[in-house]
């Protein structure tokens, strides 16, 4: 019995470590959800800039 509750333990905190290990990618991606009216995303400036008109 001691067995099992150390190997469901030692898998319990193992866990997330193994989950970081195989390539979360947690912001890796940033995007802005939207832009005000005028404006629109530049990916290179990461940022909205104004759109030009005319």
């Amino acid at each position: 019995m001691k067995t099992k509750i150390l190997a469901a333990t030692l898998a319990l905190t193992l866990a997330p470590s193994m989950a970081l290990a195989m390539g979360c990618s947690y912001g890796e991606h940033k995007q802005a959800a939207s832009c005000q009216a005028g404006s629109s995303w530049d990916a290179d400036k990461g940022m909205c800039v104004a759109t030009p008109t005319g």
